[in-house]
């Protein structure tokens, strides 16, 4: 591994323990938008249903930014691939690419649910 090589591997790291720390925000806020949806349900409480609402729209918004994040990283790996990679390699990092490309679309499509399921109808889960 050459320096320049290095380096980005050692930026990837520090964006990557940023990301890190922007999960731990997400865990928190859907803790407290769980406890507004079981309000919502226990109570018929429609402002803890908005309140949940909104903050899975901001949940969902900021991850899919994460995403896209993934996905340059990926589409960099992808683009930085050599001629003389091996095979095993040029096929791992095109399937991280496919991958990342998934994962961005399955929040896009969370985003939607969220945004147009005024009454709750659809559980949302995300990894």
């Amino acid at each position: 591994m050459n320096y320049n090589e290095l380096n980005r591997k050692l930026e990837q790291i520090k964006i990557e323990d940023f990301i890190w720390i922007i999960y731990i925000g997400i865990i928190a806020l859907s803790f407290y938008s769980n406890s507004l949806e079981e309000k919502y349900y226990l109570f018929n409480d429609n402002i803890s249903k908005e309140k949940y609402r909104k903050i899975m729209i901001f949940i969902f918004s900021i991850l899919i930014i994460v995403y896209l994040y993934f996905v340059k990283d990926s589409l960099d790996d992808y683009k930085n691939l050599k001629e003389n990679d091996s095979l095993k390699k040029k096929k791992l990092v095109t399937l991280s690419l496919i991958g990342s490309l998934l994962i961005a679309l399955s929040g896009v499509i969370f985003l939607y649910i969220a945004y147009q399921d005024e009454e709750l109808d659809v559980e949302l889960a995300f990894n």
